[in-house]
């Protein structure tokens, strides 16, 4: 939850972030939501999510094996950390599992 009462979700098989305000349905995706994949606006098997005073979002995006970073009204992500395949070299991760910036 962020300061502003915003709670963030991952939905590990829908590929995606959501944002929800206290008593709001459905809520709002915030990160991925186009079907899984590996473009710049979709993610596979998100895992956990980190969201800054901005509202970024920075999600561990597994099957990808990359951390995404998703500007608060963006409609593709950033990647910020691997995504070179799963590996163990400076440009690789493999399934990440959590972020904390």
């Amino acid at each position: 939850m962020d300061e502003q009462g915003f709670l963030f979700v991952t939905n590990w098989l829908g590929h995606e972030v959501k944002r929800w305000l206290p008593g709001e349905t459905p809520g709002t995706v915030v990160a991925g939501g186009n079907g899984i994949g590996s473009r710049l606006n979709q993610l596979n098997c998100t895992r956990k999510v980190f969201v800054d005073r901005d509202r970024s979002v920075y999600v561990s995006d597994g099957w990808n094996h990359r951390v995404m970073k998703w500007v608060e009204g963006a409609k593709e992500g950033i990647v910020v950390a691997g995504g070179h395949g799963s590996g163990s070299s400076l440009s690789q991760l493999n399934w990440p599992e959590g972020v904390i910036v």
